[in-house]
């Protein structure tokens, strides 16, 4: 079992994207269908129009980042739309919260952040979109004569 388990290392890959693309995706779906959405995120209840742009731009990159990182089209992309959100949410957002806070929002951020670096260097796995792509045959037009 261990011996199978080896020979199939590259699928845990596959298995961080898919888990991360999904749990982006809904984070940003659930960032647009709360009340607040972005703005408890952020600590603040005065609407500007910096905050509603940065909460299209969240939503946006968490919900279309998110699906293409789950199915693994264009993966290298998608992760990295993903990493200023991320960045700001460990850097501006929940630094202040600090190490071991009851909500440990700054370690899941860091942790996504990290995970998403990952995705960023070493692409999608095999179980990808991308991968299919790369291994099917360009068809040859109907026709042609060479």
């Amino acid at each position: 079992m261990l011996r199978s388990l080896e020979a199939q290392r590259d699928l845990v890959l596959d298995a961080l994207r898919v888990y991360l693309g999904t749990g982006l995706f809904f984070r940003g779906l659930a960032l647009l269908i709360t009340e607040k959405g972005l703005q408890q995120l952020l600590g603040t209840a005065e609407p500007s129009l910096g905050l509603a742009g940065l909460s299209v731009y969240v939503a946006t990159a968490h919900l279309v980042g998110g699906a293409l990182l789950a199915v693994g089209l264009y993966t290298r992309l998608a992760a990295l739309v993903q990493l200023p959100v991320l960045g700001g949410a460990v850097s501006l957002v929940h630094w202040q919260d600090g190490l071991l806070s009851a909500n440990q929002s700054l370690e899941f951020s860091a942790l996504v952040l990290f995970l998403l670096l990952l995705v960023c260097a070493f692409g999608s796995g095999r179980w990808s979109l991308d991968a299919k792509w790369r291994r099917s045959p360009v068809p040859v037009a109907s026709g042609s004569h060479r």
